[in-house]
C-alpha cells in the first residue's frame, strides 16, 4: 500500500479498477485548510491522462508493472510482431500499443515492453538510438535565421531538427524521450 503523500513520478498505483501511472504531482500545503496532493495521472491501458487532488492519507495498492526485454521482428501491415529474447515467444501488437516508440525503432532491435497482469500495455524504445539520416536539405553556409537547425527524416520515418552540417547518409544519435537530436555518432 501507498499513502497519496508518497507519490513520486513514475509510481504506478491502482485505483477505481483501473492502473495508474503518476505523471506529475505537487503537495500543496495552503494557509487555511489540508494539505493535498495535486497529480497529473495516466491510465496505462487507455492512455488518458488526469488531474486530481487526492488527501494525503489517502492509500493505494501498489500496481505490479512486469518489464520484459523483447525484440522488435517486423510489421505486416496491421500488426507489429515482437520476440521474446528468453523464449523466443512471438507476440502481435497493434498500432495503438506502439505508436509512441515505432519512430525511433527498426527491425532487429532490443526494446521493452511493459506487462500488467500479464497483458502489455508499452513499448519502451532504448533511451538513445542511432539511425541514419534518409532525407535533409542541403545546409547553406551562413543561414542562421533558425537557430542553426534545418528538418531531417531518418530511415524510421520521424523527423526532427538537426544541425545545419548534418547531411543525407549520416548517423546521428536521438534522445527517444524528447525526440531531439544528441549528436552524429
Amino acid at each position: 500500500m501507498v499513502t497519496a503523500g508518497d507519490f513520486r513520478k513514475g509510481l504506478t498505483v491502482e485505483m477505481d479498477g483501473s492502473v495508474y501511472i503518476i505523471v506529475d504531482f505537487q503537495h500543496v500545503k495552503p494557509g487555511k485548510g489540508a494539505a493535498f496532493v495535486r497529480t497529473k495521472i495516466k491510465n496505462i491501458m487507455s492512455g488518458a491522462v488526469l488531474e486530481r487532488t487526492f488527501n494525503p492519507t489517502e492509500k493505494f495498492q501498489n500496481a505490479i508493472i512486469e518489464n520484459r526485454e523483447m525484440q522488435y521482428l517486423y510489421n505486416d501491415g496491421e500488426l507489429y510482431y515482437f520476440m521474446d529474447t528468453e523464449n523466443f515467444e512471438q507476440l502481435p501488437l497493434s498500432k495503438e500499443s506502439v505508436e509512441d516508440a515505432i519512430s525511433f525503432i527498426k527491425e532487429n532491435m532490443n526494446v521493452t515492453i511493459r506487462f500488467f497482469k500479464g497483458n502489455p500495455f508499452a513499448v519502451l524504445p532504448p533511451n538513445f538510438v542511432e539511425l541514419e539520416v534518409t532525407a535533409t536539405e542541403p545546409g547553406v553556409r551562413g543561414d542562421t535565421a533558425n537557430a542553426g537547425t534545418k528538418p531531417a527524416t531518418v530511415e524510421t520515418g520521424f523527423t526532427l531538427q538537426v544541425p545545419l552540417f548534418i547531411n543525407n547518409g549520416d548517423r546521428i544519435r536521438i534522445d527517444t524521450r524528447t525526440g531531439e537530436y544528441m549528436e552524429r555518432a
